[in-house]
């Protein structure tokens, strides 16, 4: 496996996040026609006849994670009818699927995501008929050099600065206190 360097990944994924929006109209995303999958809800049925889905997913990078986050609007009575965290699980397997695809397409590099646990799922009701589903999931990205996790403490850089500070305080009374002594 080569390794990577934190701004190869950064803008490989940008460069694809950039053109996966809706209605992007991005010529590279159409195939004979038809736009390449990405994995999400909106892709399925018909534009014109079938109400239409909205959701998304966005990426953000913490240290050597990638997070995605997915976000869906969907109706009560499908969520009685289904189990919500295969589902979604579902849905992070298409968006990884397509970024990996894309990635190796636009950089000529493999990109490796590794689960680091299931996906957070936050239902909410909008209404009595709608709902509003939230998930992040998070991707520890192989390969990638000269990378802290997010949390360590880093190196005492200013150690002496704040040792030499630390060192000016004295427990002499100044000339100025006129206060009697406790």
């Amino acid at each position: 496996m080569a390794t990577m360097t934190v701004l190869d990944v950064i803008e490989g994924i940008s460069n694809i996040m950039a053109k996966t929006y809706d209605g992007s109209g991005d010529k590279r995303f159409v195939t004979d026609g038809e736009e390449k999958a990405v994995g999400l809800k909106r892709e399925e049925g018909c534009a014109l006849n079938d109400s239409r889905v909205i959701d998304g997913f966005k990426v953000r990078f913490s240290g050597p994670n990638l997070i995605i986050s997915y976000q869906s609007e969907m109706p009560i009575k499908s969520i009685h009818n289904m189990k919500l965290s295969q589902e979604m699980e579902q849905v992070y397997a298409g968006i990884v699927k397509f970024l990996k695809k894309e990635y190796k397409n636009a950089t000529k590099s493999a990109l490796t995501l590794a689960a680091q646990g299931p996906c957070e799922v936050l239902l909410q009701n909008m209404s009595r008929v709608r709902t509003w589903v939230q998930c992040q999931k998070v991707y520890k990205i192989g390969g990638m050099t000269d990378i802290l996790p997010v949390g360590e403490p880093s190196k005492d850089r200013l150690d002496k600065n704040w040792k030499e500070f630390l060192d000016l305080n004295s427990t002499k009374k100044p000339r100025n206190v006129t206060r009697k002594n406790d």
